[in-house]
C-alpha cells in the first residue's frame, strides 16, 4: 500500500503545473492532499478517475480559497469521517479520515501560528487534537495521520535552527508538542527508517530557497504503534514541484 500525502497549496493550481501527470507516475493508492483552496464544483474531478482512483472526496474549508483537505484512493473505503466534531476545526476543512479493512488514514492541515492570534488558535488546536486522537485510537489502533503538522521537530528538521528557534513551526511550545504526540503512541515513519540531515519538504518562496535547500521538515506521515512493523518505506519527494511543499510518501505491507 502506496500512500502520498502531498500539501498542493491550492489543487487547482497543482493541476496547472502537471499534477495530474505527475500523479499517475506515483501509481498512489491511497493520496492525502491538504491546502485544497477549492470546493469540488471549481474543478474537474475526471482526471483523478480517469487515474482509478475510484473514491475521491474533499472537505473544503467554509471560508473560500482557504485551507481545505482531501482523500483519494483506488480503493473504497469502508467509512469516512468529514472533521472531528470540534466546530471551530471543522469550518476550516482540516481533517478527513477514510477507514479501510486494516487500518485508517487521516489528511491533516494543522494550522499555522503566523501571528499571536494564530498561535493561540494552533496550541489550542493542537491541545484538542490530542484529546481526539486519544479517544479515536480506542477504536482505531491501526492509524495513519498524513499531512501539514506545520511544525519541524526536531533541530535536524530545519536548515537554521538557532536563527529560527523563535520562530512558529520551531517554537519550543509546538515541538514539545509534536514530541509529546508521537510518544502518545505515534511513529514518525521518516524519522524512523532515516537518519540523515538536510531533508526537507517545505521551502519559503522567497531569496531561492528551494533552489539551496534551505528548508523545513513540516509534512509527516505518523503511523501507530501497532502498525509499526508494517512500515516498509518512507521517503520525501522533493522533485515534485507543483507546490511550496513537495510530496512525502509511506509503503506499508
Amino acid at each position: 500500500m502506496k500512500i502520498i500525502s502531498y500539501n498542493v497549496n491550492g489543487i487547482r493550481a497543482a493541476i496547472r503545473k502537471g499534477f495530474v501527470e505527475w500523479l499517475e507516475k506515483t501509481d498512489a493508492d491511497v493520496v492525502c492532499l491538504q491546502e485544497i483552496k477549492a470546493t469540488p464544483e471549481q474543478f474537474d474531478q475526471e482526471p483523478f478517475e480517469n487515474l482509478g482512483y475510484r473514491f475521491n472526496s474533499w472537505f473544503p474549508a467554509v471560508k473560500k480559497g482557504y485551507s481545505g483537505v482531501a482523500i483519494l484512493s483506488k480503493t473504497e473505503p469502508k467509512n469516512v469521517t468529514f472533521g472531528t466534531g470540534i466546530d471551530y476545526m471543522d469550518f476550516e476543512g482540516r481533517n478527513i479520515r477514510a477507514d479501510f479493512e486494516d487500518f485508517s488514514v487521516m489528511s491533516l492541515y494543522l494550522p499555522s501560528g503566523t501571528n499571536i492570534d494564530r498561535l493561540d488558535h494552533k496550541l489550542q488546536y493542537m491541545a484538542d487534537f490530542q484529546k481526539y486522537i486519544d479517544e479515536l485510537k480506542q477504536d482505531i489502533p491501526h492509524l495513519v495521520i498524513c499531512g501539514d503538522y506545520n511544525i519541524c521537530h526536531e533541530e535536524i528538521d530545519i536548515h537554521d535552527p538557532v536563527r529560527l528557534k523563535n520562530t512558529s513551526g520551531f517554537l519550543p511550545v509546538e515541538r514539545e508538542w509534536i514530541g509529546k504526540f508521537i510518544d502518545s503512541g505515534f511513529i514518525d515513519s521518516f524519522r524512523h527508517l532515516n537518519s540523515e540531515p538536510h531533508h526537507y519538504s517545505w521551502w519559503s518562496y522567497r531569496a531561492g530557497a528551494r533552489e539551496r535547500n534551505k528548508g523545513w521538515r513540516i509534512d509527516y506521515h505518523m503511523v501507530s504503534e501497532p502498525l509499526q512493523e508494517r512500515i516498509k518505506r518512507a521517503v520525501i519527494l522533493p522533485e515534485a514541484k507543483h507546490s511550496d511543499h513537495c510530496p512525502v510518501l509511506l509503503e506499508i505491507t
